[in-house]
């Protein structure tokens, strides 16, 4: 397996189109929108069901694939020339564990000879790293070069600090150090990259439901609230795919929950229209603090 290339980079390629593939969320509206404003071409394959429909405006070519005709998009690039792509925004999974999904979504051959020891043969697990590097492999051995979306936006990844100026209890430093240890062990185990914690209790761990799911079953557990979420890149973080990503509405979902605090990993998680994503936290008086790992080790030898 190739090596996983870094989250940024001086040298970006030199190309006049990059194909982007989109996914759920903001992310791939501002991908778009920062390619442009490079100069690139935009060549888009949005998931359907998933992506904006704005994109289709935004980019200078657009097509809807379903999340298991992957040849389909295969062949859109390779018609518009495209050399490299990049993938933003997220694809749920959880579609594939409804009734009759295959069904539904009848897989082209493409796919389903890349897919097929695990979803068939079932030879191989479904873990999030394990599913999007089989969908990395894809499209690469078919000549497309998959690169970090952050390559192009690097500004999008947040820079360590209080980024509300709030004062941080010690049972909320507490709960940051210990929520951290948690979630890169479940990140380690490919489960998922976000804890929530209430003195050093855990009261929900992300799986497949996502973050957001993730947040509203703590609240459901801790009705009185004041809660720290935690959000960190996976050990073996791929830089191509599965960035921890934080925009407004992960905000609002801890705040709808009763949550306090929220802890991200800083340089490997990106902030989804950053000024906005401050004012909101600091209206509702929510702290939002950048970690870098590092930080932590001095607390936790003392610990």
């Amino acid at each position: 397996m190739s090596s996983v290339p870094p989250l940024i980079t001086d040298d970006p390629p030199a190309v006049d189109c990059v194909g982007l593939i989109a996914g759920w969320g903001d992310y791939p509206l501002v991908v778009a929108r920062k390619l442009k404003l490079l100069g690139y071409r935009v060549i888009c394959v949005g998931i359907r069901e998933h992506a904006d429909a704005e994109l289709a405006e935004l980019c200078d070519a657009y097509t809807t694939v379903n999340p298991a005709r992957g040849g389909k998009g295969i062949r859109f690039f390779k018609r518009h020339n495209v050399k490299h792509v990049m993938m933003a925004g997220k694809v749920q999974k959880l579609i594939l564990f409804r009734k009759f999904a295959w069904l539904r979504l009848i897989p082209d051959l493409t796919t389903l000879k890349m897919f097929y020891n695990h979803f068939v043969a079932r030879s191989s697990d479904t873990r999030d790293d394990a599913f999007l590097l089989a969908f990395v492999a894809m499209f690469q051995r078919q000549g497309l070069t998959v690169v970090p979306a952050t390559y192009f936006a690097p500004e999008l990844l947040v820079k360590p600090g209080n980024l509300t100026e709030s004062t941080i209890t010690a049972a909320q430093q507490r709960d940051i150090d210990f929520g951290w240890e948690l979630a890169k062990c479940m990140g380690g185990l490919d489960v998922g990259q976000t804890v929530v914690v209430k003195d050093r209790a855990v009261l929900a761990v992300e799986a497949i439901e996502g973050t957001d799911y993730c947040i509203a079953r703590a609240g459901e557990l801790c009705p009185k609230g004041g809660f720290t979420v935690v959000k960190v890149a996976k050990p073996q973080q791929d830089s191509r795919f599965d960035v921890p990503t934080v925009g407004i509405g992960t905000l609002e979902s801890i705040v709808a929950a009763g949550g306090r605090c929220l802890a991200v990993e800083a340089e490997h998680t990106i902030i989804i229209d950053e000024p906005a994503v401050l004012q909101f936290a600091k209206e509702h008086n929510l702290i939002f603090v950048a970690v870098a790992g590092e930080d932590l080790i001095p607390r936790r030898e003392a610990a």
